[in-house]
């Protein structure tokens, strides 16, 4: 079921797509409906499917009216105006789309808002300075050491859990649970899972795309599913000189991966532009850096099941989190014929623990190299250029890697659309006649232990 999502660039027929843009959404699924009962390609057929369910959820994320979303900026700006806001929305500061022909906004705006805009983050009374920032000082801290020592590790323990909200759960039918738990990755070593509730049915190996730990279990009563595990990581510096890059790269991880990691005319042109018949793999990677991180917004997105085209939406409109941005940066790297490639996990530090993505890309004679664009981009925005360029190139320790690949199964599969069908960072539920939503669960990772090696 979830193999359909790459059936997504087909489209859908235009009498449907009006529906959908303009909010009809009662009124494109019946129209799905109904040419699902007729006799269409496969293809098609695959792209109404995953479109029906998409739909579906597409509301969920986008629950504000006008008046709804100006009273949330109020909370904080009591005199922030309406013209104010509709200004937000002119430059795409705001999402939203229409839901039966009025305009509905994304419920996680005031935090994009917060994050990305330094003005407004005063005005609302939510400012940090970022050189006073506890997790950047961490970050320095860590930076520094790499450079002055060649590398910077870490011991790391968590424990991952996640837990039915009661209103969802259903007593007597089978739920099957999947965890992210840490995969082998050339960073890190010493992975133990060192404890699991209740006992777990099966743990993937550490060569799994998308590793987890799988729970089965016919349910009575409600109570939490978690796994504790530790490892260590050890982030090593460079700096790879592009003299020494070698122009013949090798052809593993370029190829196309429908429906985001795709050659689109706009992404040729794009990479070509960018790199102006410049032929060092090293010099045109770190042009694709910079043109994502001194260009591209951090946004919070809606849920990327809903999520279309992600590489050329994010070059198109400017604007991503820190999975689109990785994934415009692996596409353009491909389309150069780049080796390029997903990694994601957790960001595991002392002061926080949350779902990150990044990537990674490979140049001779180097190896494997990281980038880290939303970070990179984060770093250009505070005014910290030093860090921008550590994060073409390197990571700092505190990551929990889990994935090694973008839209890959889990051992074993789901039977049902997963949450997110690209990648994993909290868990997956499901029962045994569908698969559960993010607000029908609670998710939630806990730093244990963390200590110098």
């Amino acid at each position: 079921m979830n193999d359909n999502f790459r059936y997504l660039s087909v489209g859908l027929p235009e009498d449907i797509l009006r529906r959908k843009l303009h909010g009809d959404f009662g009124g494109a699924l019946r129209l799905i409906d109904l040419r699902l009962k007729s006799d269409i390609p496969e293809a098609l057929r695959k792209c109404l499917l995953v479109e029906r369910e998409l739909i579906r959820r597409l509301p969920f994320d986008y629950p504000y009216s006008f008046e709804q979303a100006l009273a949330v900026i109020r909370e904080d700006i009591e005199d922030f105006t309406a013209e104010e806001f509709l200004k937000l929305v002119d430059e795409n500061k705001i999402d939203w789309i229409y839901n039966n022909g009025e305009p509905r906004y994304f419920n996680r705006f005031y935090q994009t808002l917060i994050k990305v805009n330094a003005d407004f983050a005063k005005r609302a009374g939510r400012f940090t300075e970022p050189p006073h920032n506890k997790e950047t000082m961490l970050l320095e801290d860590a930076i520094s050491d790499m450079k002055q020592k060649g590398s910077c590790g870490r011991h790391i323990r968590l424990k991952a859990s996640v837990k039915i909200k009661d209103e969802a759960f259903e007593p007597g039918k089978t739920v099957r649970v999947h965890i992210p738990v840490p995969a082998g990755a050339r960073q890190v070593d010493n992975i133990k899972i060192c404890a699991t509730f209740p006992e777990a049915s099966f743990t993937a190996p550490e060569n799994a795309p998308q590793r987890t730990v799988y729970f089965e279990e016919k349910m009575f009563q409600n109570h939490e599913f978690s796994v504790e595990y530790e490892y260590d990581i050890v982030s090593r510096y460079t700096e790879p000189d592009p003299s020494r890059a070698i122009k013949e790269q090798p052809c593993f991880d370029t190829c196309e991966v429908y429906p985001h990691i795709r050659f689109t005319p706009y992404i040729k042109e794009l990479a070509a532009d960018l790199t102006k018949g410049e032929t060092n793999p090293l010099i045109n990677a770190r042009a694709f850096y910079d043109f994502i991180t001194l260009n591209v917004k951090y946004s919070y997105m809606r849920e990327y099941f809903c999520l279309e085209n992600i590489a050329e939406n994010c070059a198109r409109n400017f604007r991503g989190d820190c999975g689109v941005q990785a994934l415009l940066f692996i596409t353009l790297c491909r389309c150069a014929g780049i080796p390029a490639k997903w990694q994601s996990g957790l960001i595991a530090s002392p002061y926080h623990v949350g779902p990150h993505d990044w990537a990674e890309f490979y140049v001779e004679p180097f190896g494997w190299l990281f980038a880290d664009p939303s970070f990179g981009g984060g770093s250009h925005r505070s005014g910290a250029e030093h860090r921008r360029e550590f994060y073409f190139g390197n990571l700092d320790p505190y990551r929990m890697i889990a994935n090694s690949e973008f839209q890959a199964p889990f051992i074993p599969d789901k039977a049902y659309y997963r949450c997110d069908p690209y990648d994993n960072q909290t868990g997956e539920i499901e029962l045994e006649d569908r698969g559960l939503l993010y607000n029908e669960y609670e998710r939630r990772q806990e730093m244990l232990e963390i200590r110098t090696l």
